[in-house]
């Protein structure tokens, strides 16, 4: 099995520092290579879905490629929903997906599949290893791809994995990576106005890039915005009350409705999530002119910068602080405003928050804009069940931080296993999880939609209490100490006990 071990040799070589695996037959001699490759960490997951979303977590707090080790077709489909979100944050990720040995294809096995055409729709780069003599060229390209444009796909038949003959060195790839152009800076800066809109997005929105942008509207007037769900956002200093751009169709384009120019930094151009009867599809009005000062996903730092000593808004934003917020003491019942306050207030310094918070969640982050620093990750692709699995991989990327998921109860359902390899990683997450016992968001959707009478199916398929779902026996079933909380009080007082404890720890808080 030279092959495969040549080939976790050079991703190590590369940086990679974590496997996160749920593998089958087709990639033992992969998962037995690992035990000569050291500087790599296999974490066994419970679920594809798992691997991939922890694979997203460690890939935006690392800014470095990891690996997932998935079965043939089917566990690329079981890891495809995350994935999908992996994809959209141009997360850097080197799916390892295992295939039947070449020779073996043809008597059609009973998990055959077109792994390609199910890799495709959530990879920036796909390749299949047809030989051991250009594994390392391929897990090179791999790489390299992951870094600058997100998922990489290398599907590896079995008999190329095991094989003994020794790979071709891999040849150096250089970055395709370019900065912003001089025409776009330019017409940026002469754009800027009170009647143009900055949106900002991209891989990472550094401390650095949101103070710049908050001078460039500071010195210009310009309405600056953070795309709706960002990959990443460190929220500290004089960026850190940065908002972001509404997720309902109808907030969002009125926020943007009397933008003329639109000058995108990293963010693509907004569109609805849905398109619902009578809502707008595009967010900003059809008239305006577009600006890409930096391409969909890329970092936007160095163009905001630049952007900001063109327009002499070199000196530093002075941001007058809100008090902290103060520790809720109440013994009512937790409504979204009382979370919110209570994140805030209880967040530790250098908090990392993964947050699928949907509906319950809706202030959090605006009111942890004067909390203690910290990162946000969001959702976003959309497609649920990321907040814990995402919690898993910045945990391992990040050991010395306290990470919060906060979680809404039915998406915290798709990928409840989560919790298992937090307790067998000792992993330092506090899991908030908002039970209202509803998918309370399709409510919400099915009233846009324009579905207003009583409808018993929906009753019945929004519902979560029948029978009612008890998060405490499962997190204390897969090992990770839990409580139940009612009030703001109860809430304040159970984050400060998770946070001053090492491992994982599960907080239900019950929502009327």
């Amino acid at each position: 099995m030279k092959a495969a071990q040549r080939l976790l040799e050079l991703a190590a070589r590369e940086g990679v520092r974590a496997c996160f695996a749920n593998p089958g037959t087709s990639e033992m001699h992969l998962v037995a290579a690992l035990d000569a490759v050291p500087a790599i960490r296999p974490v066994l997951c419970l679920f594809e879905g798992v691997a991939a979303g922890a694979a997203d977590g460690y890939g935006r707090m690392a800014q470095s490629p990891a690996l997932t080790l998935l079965h043939l077709g089917p566990g690329l489909s079981n890891a495809s929903a995350n994935l999908h979100n992996a994809f959209r944050a141009k997360t850097p990720i080197v799916s390892l997906i295992g295939e039947h040995a070449t020779y073996h294809r043809a008597n059609n096995p009973p998990l055959a599949s077109d792994i390609a055409s199910l890799a495709r729709p959530v990879s920036a780069w796909l390749k299949t290893a047809a030989h051991p003599r250009e594994l390392l060229t391929l897990g090179q390209e791999a790489i390299a791809a992951a870094r600058e444009s997100g998922p990489a796909a290398l599907v590896l038949p079995a008999d190329v994995a095991w094989s003994e003959e020794e790979p071709a060195a891999a040849p150096a790839v250089r970055s395709a990576h370019t900065a912003c152009d001089i025409t776009s800076l330019d017409d940026a800066a002469r754009a800027l106005g009170p009647n143009s809109v900055l949106l900002l997005g991209g891989r990472l929105l550094s401390q650095e890039a949101c103070a710049a942008a908050e001078r460039i509207g500071e010195r210009s007037g310009v309405l600056v915005l953070i795309e709706t769900f960002p990959a990443r956002v460190r929220r500290a200093g004089a960026g850190a009350g940065l908002k972001r751009l509404p997720y309902l169709s109808e907030m969002a384009s009125a926020v943007l409705a009397n933008a003329q120019t639109l000058i995108l930094a990293g963010a693509a151009h907004p569109v609805a999530f849905f398109a619902l009867p009578g809502r707008p599809e595009q967010l900003a009005p059809a008239q305006a002119r577009v600006i890409e000062l930096v391409a969909p996903g890329a970092d936007p730092e160095h163009a905001l910068r630049a952007l900001a000593e063109t327009t002499k808004a070199s000196k530093p934003a002075v941001r007058r602080l809100a008090a902290p917020p103060a520790r809720p003491a109440t013994n009512g019942v937790i409504d979204p405003g009382a979370l919110a306050q209570c994140i805030a207030a209880m967040l530790p310094a250098d908090a990392i928050v993964c947050d699928e918070s949907n509906t319950a969640g809706l202030y959090c982050y605006e009111a942890a804009a004067d909390a203690a620093p910290h990162d946000w990750l969001t959702l976003t692709g959309g497609s649920i069940g990321i907040g814990l699995p995402l919690a898993v991989g910045a945990a391992i990327a990040c050991p010395d931080r306290r990470v919060v998921a906060l979680e809404a109860d039915g998406s915290a359902l798709y990928t409840i296993q989560s919790l298992w390899t937090q307790a067998r990683e000792g992993l330092n997450v506090t899991n908030v999880i908002l039970n209202n016992g509803a998918y309370a968001i399709l409510r919400l959707e099915m009233m846009r939609a324009g579905v207003n009478q009583r409808s018993e199916a929906a009753a019945a398929l929004f519902d979560l209490r029948r029978p009612a779902i008890d998060f405490c026996e499962i997190a204390r079933g897969f090992g990770v100490p839990s409580q139940r909380v009612h009030t703001p009080a109860g809430l304040a007082a159970a984050l400060e006990t998770s946070f001053a404890a090492e491992g994982p720890s599960l907080i239900e808080v019950m929502l009327p």
